[in-house]
């Protein structure tokens, strides 16, 4: 039984390969990915250095520049880049992914979007889904960008982009990068003030869907907030 470097990778990758990245620890995600760019070294020890250097915390590795990356000893420019490629990479997949007219005909559609969209931004982002007389997607757009937990929406700008589209319908949502899913005040306040408006133009808001990381949500439709 090997139970070097190379048994090592090998045990990772069929783990993979059975069963994804389910039981995979931090640092096991990263030498996972780092055997693909340093073939010959033991990467458990710089996995675990990238961790520490970045408060051990996964996405904060994925997030670091380049530059940063290379500071972490062993670790070398190609390595550095393939980190660095993998948001950007997923960007790139959920564009593809989603880049297809959609029909929204129900919450757990659009929580899927919504999580793909927003799900992995470390700021909040207000968007919305402009949809037709048929619930189809006529445009996701992000229509502001704040803090860590907050974001100041104008109105005007919601009320510009569904007219742009030419939405008959639309679907507000917003993420929770720091914290649950449940809606604060001012959220609640803001739901009712762009229903409102929106019904004055003959466009319906059908949900406010809050989204907080990837298993988290909070539906006003289904909570009763959109009565």
């Amino acid at each position: 039984m090997n139970t070097g470097p190379e048994g090592h990778r090998r045990r990772l990758r069929e783990r993979f390969r059975q069963s994804g990245l389910n039981g995979f620890h931090d640092h096991e995600v990263l030498e996972l990915l780092l055997t693909y760019a340093l073939p010959r070294k033991d990467v458990k020890p710089i996995a675990k250095e990238l961790l520490r250097e970045f408060g051990n915390n996964l996405a904060a590795v994925f997030d670091a520049p380049i530059p940063a990356l290379q500071r972490v000893g062993g670790l070398g420019e190609n390595a550095a880049v393939l980190i660095s490629m993998v948001p950007r990479l997923l960007d790139s997949y959920q564009s593809s992914r989603w880049d297809r007219q959609e029909t929204f005909n129900s919450t757990r559609k659009a929580v899927e979007y919504l999580s793909a969209m927003l799900g992995t931004e470390r700021n909040e982002i207000f968007c919305i889904l402009a949809l037709d007389s048929q619930n189809r997607l006529l445009a996701a757009e992000r229509i502001q960008k704040g803090s860590v937990n907050r974001t100041a929406v104008f109105p005007r700008l919601v009320v510009e982009s569904c007219l742009k589209h030419r939405a008959t319908a639309v679907i507000l949502a917003h993420n929770h990068p720091g914290g649950g899913p449940h809606p604060s005040a001012a959220d609640r306040q803001l739901t009712f003030r762009l229903k409102k408006i929106l019904g004055d133009l003959d466009v319906v808001v059908h949900d406010h869907i809050i989204i907080a990381g990837p298993d988290q949500h909070y539906s006003f439709a289904q909570n009763g907030g959109l009565e």
